[in-house]
């Protein structure tokens, strides 16, 4: 489907970030302006201990073609959270919508653990300043762990469809160790909810939408949903779950699935055509894929190696109108 890969398009290397903020520009998320799109990435900065990092918001305002950056904002959109939050240690990634005259940013609030890494919840933000700067609604997550849903709940992306709000969101099934000296990794899965008010949600406690490609163990994470056409498209990233770090093998890839109805989802990865190149900087690795409009045209916006960690990439696509 791929029509031309515009290459890395963002290099955090090539910009100043935000309060103290450095390299990584993960989970670029789109928000269409009337002469420019803005992406909304994650960054970081570096914990006093020099050993850890936080997550923040900014964004760049770019031609609409993905061309060029116009600007950068010049802070993070979002203030830290709160000690003893779910979202105290960083938030990544959000994800912005238009409603009733405002932006709304449904964001996965990240907070350490001791005998596991971290666990997250999704919460939600709001902009009056047209998305420069957002508050949350309040300190909680509105979406967090469920009787079947345990823990890190998180990557929601909400679009409205027949005057429902739908989300599709992560969520972890369990923990597991490659040895008995290694450190847990987590296995998490693609979810649904709807909500009348885009705030109060009713999700399918544990149920998977997607099937697993790589065993039951594979990792899905991040979903994007573009409605065009008459279809619904999703593009999604998938891994496995030891591995993933330092074996370009089992690490992230994009995988794509599409549907009439918003509930039934035909996986079909290899119909998403992406390929790529030996030594390019999304070769080892591509990830937190985004799906969006911009002048009328679909655009894939996504990581690359290392997680992000030198920037995002696009490409323009042409999907299927029926």
């Amino acid at each position: 489907m791929i029509i031309r890969k515009l290459g890395k398009v963002f290099d955090p290397a090539d910009h100043t970030l935000p309060d103290n903020c450095r390299e990584f520009a993960q989970s670029p998320q789109a928000l269409e302006f009337e002469d420019f799109t803005r992406v909304y990435f994650c960054t970081r900065s570096v914990d006093p201990d020099g050993k850890t990092f936080r997550s923040h918001v900014s964004f760049a305002d770019m031609e609409k073609d993905f061309s060029s950056v116009r600007r950068v904002a010049p802070k993070t959109v979002l203030p830290a959270g709160d000690l003893g939050t779910f979202d105290e240690h960083g938030v990544f990634p959000i994800n912005v919508i238009r409603n009733e005259g405002q932006v709304w940013g449904y964001t996965c609030g990240w907070n350490r653990r001791v005998s596991v890494a971290v666990d997250t919840a999704v919460g939600l933000v709001v902009s009056d300043d047209d998305g420069e700067t957002f508050r949350r609604i309040g300190p909680g997550p509105i979406l967090g762990p469920s009787l079947h849903e345990p823990f890190l709940v998180g990557d929601a992306f909400v679009i409205r469809a027949m005057g429902v709000f739908h989300m599709w969101y992560m969520f972890g099934q369990r923990w597991k160790r490659e040895n008995d000296t290694s450190q847990p990794d987590r296995v998490y899965k693609i979810g649904h909810a709807v909500s009348q008010d885009g705030i109060g949600w009713t999700k399918e406690d544990g149920v998977q939408i997607l099937p697993d490609r790589l065993g039951s163990d594979e990792c899905q994470a991040l979903p994007s949903v573009l409605h065009f056409g008459e279809r619904y498209h999703m593009v999604f990233c998938y891994r496995d779950v030891h591995g993933f770090r330092t074996d370009p093998g089992k690490g992230y890839r994009i995988g794509y699935a599409q549907s009439d109805d918003l509930v039934t989802w035909n996986r079909d990865d290899a119909a998403l055509g992406f390929e790529t190149e030996p030594g390019a900087w999304d070769a080892e690795m591509q990830c937190y894929p985004h799906l969006t409009l911009s002048s009328g045209e679909p655009y894939l916006l996504y990581n690359g190696n290392a997680f992000g960690r030198y920037g995002f990439g696009a490409a323009k696509l042409s999907l299927p109108e029926c």
